[in-house]
């Protein structure tokens, strides 16, 4: 077969956007060391087989330079001492298939006579986060007090999602691209975002992220949907954001979450910071640091000491292994959590009826065969 003249440059692009290093590249095209060489060229198979490796559109190849890629969405990541890099391949697919199912929801709720939710863009960044976080817990009927009883940070973060969806929100969280187990979410790269919209708000949360993170990346895009203004986010909990619109959605998912009166309440003056901090994170179902944070907030501490202990803490964390609690277990509720459940139920819904191809709902539902679309729709509560 007569190779084709693919470029170098964007060959080493698709490579480093995919994470994939020379000596895997290698056991999979044995000349991949002499094709960034110069010295031979991938037949068209080879290279629509690297294309799908890499998720990466073949006509790319045929550029002399890597093409600009952009989101489609404000971008208010920071990625602290990482380089500022184009999206991956598994971002943007997220982001649009994501797109792909706001634009169906918004047509079926147009066409269902769905009312528009009147607190999207319903607040200013002027507007003091205390105030916007009272109106937030009473839109989503959310009791601090009733979460505070919760026995774990899964349970608390399930309400919160549950209380979102029932407020009319499309919230959407996964650890992977659609249902490909081989195309992992970096948590590293983002957290969440938010795509804004009064007919069809959706949240999409990193679920490789841990639980207490995730509670905060809801709140913190819960805070976006408020502001009327999409974007993408790697808000680490504690941080102070460069933008000023993260850093008031940050104080708004703080006071949402651990509002200062009632941590103040719960503040013990004799107890090491350490401490308090792991007590007042179990008790509120936040993070670590964002209690640290809030003690700062809330000023029981210093500057210079809440970064010592910044410090310390973000060590701690990253001393204790990741367990991923986001794959595996009952196919069926993944499904629910990857893409959410009132998605899920209305385009099954709607499936059903004949309004949606089966194949369009196959393709947003992240699904393959006809049984498993009749068995979601058994666990869903959508058919008996």
């Amino acid at each position: 077969m007569n190779a084709v003249p693919a470029s170098i440059t964007v060959l080493q692009w698709a490579a480093h956007r995919a994470r994939l290093d020379d000596g895997a590249l290698i056991r999979r095209f044995p000349k991949w060391a002499q094709w960034l060489a110069g010295e031979a060229q991938p037949t068209l198979r080879q290279l629509e087989d690297f294309s799908r490796l890499t998720h990466t559109a073949i006509g790319y190849f045929f550029l002399p330079e890597p093409p600009p890629l952009i989101l489609p969405i404000p971008d208010f990541r920071t990625l602290r001492d990482r380089e500022m890099t184009g999206p991956s391949s598994e971002l943007l697919d997220t982001i649009y298939l994501c797109q792909q199912r706001q634009d169906w929801f918004r047509d079926h709720a147009r066409l269902h006579g769905l009312a528009r939710q009147a607190f999207v863009a319903s607040a200013r960044v002027e507007e003091v986060p205390e105030r916007v976080a009272r109106y937030m817990r009473e839109i989503l009927r959310l009791s601090v007090e009733e979460r505070r009883r919760m026995p774990t940070w899964s349970d608390a973060l399930r309400q919160l999602i549950a209380h979102t969806e029932d407020a009319g929100v499309l919230v959407m969280a996964s650890g992977i691209v659609g249902s490909n187990s081989h195309r992992p979410l970096d948590v590293e790269e983002f957290r969440g975002f938010a795509l804004s919209d009064d007919l069809a708000p959706l949240i999409f949360l990193n679920s490789a992220d841990s639980k207490a993170a995730q509670m905060f990346t809801l709140a913190h895009e819960l805070a976006h949907i408020w502001l009327g203004e999409s974007g993408v986010s790697d808000t680490e909990t504690g941080q102070v954001p460069t933008q000023h619109i993260e850093r008031w959605c940050n104080k708004v998912a703080a006071e949402l979450l651990m509002p200062l009166e009632m941590m103040q309440a719960a503040y013990r003056e004799d107890e090491p910071v350490p401490e308090q901090i792991q007590r007042l994170a179990r008790e509120f179902k936040v993070s670590s640091l964002v209690a640290l944070r809030r003690l700062f907030d809330a000023g029981l501490m210093g500057q210079d000491s809440l970064w010592q202990h910044y410090r310390d803490e973000l060590a701690r964390l990253r001393k204790l292994e990741r367990r991923d609690t986001s794959g595996g277990g009952d196919f069926y509720r993944t499904l629910g959590a990857r893409t959410g459940k009132r998605f899920a139920r209305a385009i099954i819904v709607s499936t059903l009826e004949g309004q949606t191809l089966f194949q369009d709902a196959y393709r947003m539902l992240g699904i393959r065969k006809t049984a498993t679309f009749h068995e979601a729709a058994r666990e869903l509560g959508v058919t008996a």
